[in-house]
């Protein structure tokens, strides 16, 4: 919830946040990454409560291990395990599902997005300005074959959904928790962060698109080979086009959710740039 200090006429507004994060044989770099989340939401002067929830996805290292030796330490680190591996959206919808606070970050736990990015946010939560806030990547520090794939599939989903986003593929986002909690998400992969944004759009909310840092890969592995992926990615960003079409035309109903429009926009689109 959104609190207010007292005795004070310039009073400090503070936000109530959940980190949400999959983890997948993520041992040796898991313990750096929760632990630079833990230290910046317990001195951030804007945050109010906190939490972290992260679901390890079927690893088969060391990392349910970590995972269970840093909750001994912090209370406020929430584990989500998966007996075997069901890919990245599934944890992730599962992290999003067992958030309870106001406000839900969805980060990575290799390290690529910093929670420093949380920064350039948090003012603009405070301001009221949106639900829905998407870190639009200044620099994309993975390999030019990842980089080429997902300016590709962002262009072609820019199209398909009439929106003009920087960068529709993007993980770090910051949304309403109710609004993220509602969203009925279906990937099994490493396309959840595409759907997230089609999601939300379907629902007629407009995302703000933030420019964020993003580092390279710390360590764990990637759920999906690389031409195993990109031909995934290429058939759900077509069923997801496919979907906001019939959305469009009135075939489909469009998912019901917390302060939710009731309108799909034909003609709406996403600022040119990340703002």
């Amino acid at each position: 919830m959104l609190t207010f200090s007292s005795g004070s006429p310039a009073a400090t507004r503070t936000i109530d946040v959940s980190v949400a994060a999959p983890a997948y044989n993520e041992a040796d770099t898991i313990a750096a990454v929760v632990g630079e989340w833990q230290d910046y939401l317990e001195r951030h002067p804007s945050v109010g409560e906190w939490e972290i929830v992260v679901c390890d996805d079927g690893s088969t290292d060391a990392t349910s291990g970590v995972l269970a030796g840093l909750s001994g330490d912090c209370p406020r680190l929430v584990v989500v395990t998966f007996e075997r591996n069901r890919g990245a959206g599934a944890a992730i919808a599962a992290a999003i599902a067992h958030t309870r606070l106001d406000w839900v970050v969805l980060l990575d736990s290799d390290g690529q997005f910093p929670i420093a990015n949380l920064d350039r946010v948090l003012p603009r939560v405070q301001a009221g300005e949106a639900l829905a806030f998407s870190g639009a990547r200044i620099r994309k520090a993975d390999g030019v074959a990842y980089r080429w794939g997902s300016a590709a599939s962002g262009a072609v989903s820019n199209l398909l959904h009439r929106t003009r986003y920087r960068d529709f593929n993007s993980i770090f986002k910051v949304v309403h928790g109710p609004l993220f909690r509602s969203l009925p998400l279906e990937s099994a992969g490493m396309n959840c962060s595409t759907e997230i944004t089609a999601r939300v759009a379907e629902m007629g909310h407009e995302w703000v698109e933030v420019p964020i840092e993003h580092r390279e890969r710390g360590g764990g592995t990637r759920g999906w080979r690389y031409w195993r992926g990109a031909r995934d990615r290429a058939l759900f960003v077509a069923y997801l086009g496919y979907r906001h079409w019939l959305l469009r035309r009135g075939v489909l109903r469009a998912p019901a959710g917390p302060g939710q429009r009731l309108a799909v926009s034909g003609t709406s689109s996403g600022p040119g740039e990340a703002r």
